[in-house]
Order: structure tokens, then sequence, then C-alpha cells
């Protein structure tokens, strides 16, 4: 019987990141529209609600086919609150979609190649995403749009987690809370499932269900000493981090 399934639940799981796919480029055509017809606070903010409803409505048909479940009620709390830097651990491709789709006031920094590109690249613009084709541009940008009231996701490891607990941290977050004078949030992803890890192929079907819950951390002021921040956070993130065993890859 399980075999029977197989090609079905394999079908279906590339159905929805198909879905997901479809809807990127749908509102980065949409994008293209509106960046030159709103103020840039209203690109701002019309871009950012739109990715997060986009998302949410992902993860609700993901839910509905009961092969991929996100938990993530823990961040409705914050959700609105400005000025903010949530930051979280990296397991899978899907983090972003995940924080993102709660948090409606989020921006995220881009690798700049993704940010030209003509069917991702509308969409972040319009919502203000920043590009980190510059260290000091990248720092500079975040700062600003914090203190114009948006909230910050990052993954401090700069990549999808390829040696557990945690990847070492990259530098940047502490000094954009010096900057901006706003708090970090921890938040930490837990799974148990492999799906789109560092190293795991689009087309393999892992086991199932995949379930991803988020919870929330420790939040943390910002201090003049931004290393030393780091490597506080880095050592709570190391000790917090749950390490799922995992099937071979």
């Amino acid at each position: 019987m399980r075999l029977l399934l197989y090609p079905f639940t394999w079908l279906m799981l590339q159905a929805m990141l198909l879905v997901l796919g479809l809807f990127s480029i749908a509102w980065n055509l949409a994008a293209v529209v509106a960046y030159p017809l709103l103020s840039r606070e209203r690109g701002r903010h019309f871009g950012r609600a739109g990715i997060a409803r986009g998302y949410r409505w992902f993860w609700r048909i993901a839910g509905w086919s009961g092969l991929l479940r996100m938990d993530a009620r823990a961040l409705d709390a914050m959700s609105h609150e400005p000025g903010l830097i949530v930051i979280a651990n990296h397991p899978s491709m899907l983090d972003a979609v995940m924080l993102v789709a709660r948090l409606p006031r989020s921006f995220c920094v881009m690798k700049a190649g993704l940010a030209r590109n003509p069917l991702l690249g509308p969409a972040a613009r319009l919502a203000r995403y920043i590009r980190n084709d510059s260290a000091v541009g990248m720092v500079r940008r975040a700062v600003s749009e914090l203190k114009a009231g948006g909230q910050l996701v990052m993954f401090p490891e700069g990549t999808r987690t390829t040696v557990p607990p945690i990847n070492a941290f990259r530098p940047g977050v502490t000094l954009i809370a010096k900057l901006a004078q706003a708090p970090i949030q921890a938040v930490f992803i837990d799974t148990e499932s492999p799906y789109l890890g560092k190293g795991w192929p689009l087309w393999r079907l892992p086991p199932l269900p995949i379930v991803f819950k988020v919870r929330l951390g420790e939040r943390f002021a910002p201090e003049p000493d931004t290393q030393a921040l780091l490597t506080r956070i880095e050592a709570y993130f190391a000790q917090q981090v749950r390490v799922a065993s995992r099937p071979g890859r």
C-alpha cells in the first residue's frame, strides 16, 4: 500500500512547491505594476502585507493536504510590534516562508543576485527588502527600515544549518541592533524532518508528515559591545536548538 501511495504523495508535495512558485511569479508581476504607482511608504506596506498573506495561504493549503504542517502561532503576539529584529535557526529552505507568513511588517536581507532576478526582484523592491551586495549599505538600510517601524527577519548562520546544532553566526545583526536601538527576539524552528535542509534535493520524498513548529526564545537588548553580544546569542542558540535524529541523506 505504501508503495502505491508513494507516487501520489510525491506529486502532491511537488504540486505544493509549484503553488508557491506560481504565487511568487504572480506577485512579482503585480509588483512591477504597483512599484511606480505607490509611494515608498504605501509600497512598503502593500508589498510586505501581500507577501505575508500569500505565504499564509500556502501554509493553509499545505495544512489541508496533511503532508506539510507549520505551527507558528507563537509569532502572532509580536506580529505588529515595530522596530524588532527576529533571528532564527535555519534548518530548511522554508524557514523565511514560515516567519514572514506571520510577520506582515517584516523585511529580509536578500542575496543581491536574487534581488536583481526579474522573477523575484520586483516584489522584493516593492517591499523594500535589503540587498547584501554591500555590507555597509545593508546595515544602513536595515537600520533605516527598523526606525521606520519594520521588523527585520535574519538567519545569523547565513545559510541553512550544515553543522548541528547551528553554524557559526555571522556578524551584522548585533551591529544593526546597536545602531537602530532595536531589541533582538530569538526564535527557534523545531523539526524532525530533513526536508529542504542543506543537501536535500527537491525531488526526494521525506518521511511524512513534515512538521515545523516555531517557539519563542529570549529577547536581547542591544549592547555597545556588539561582538560580545553576538557570542552570547550564538552560545544561547547552540544550547537551545533542538537537534533531531534524522535519516541519512
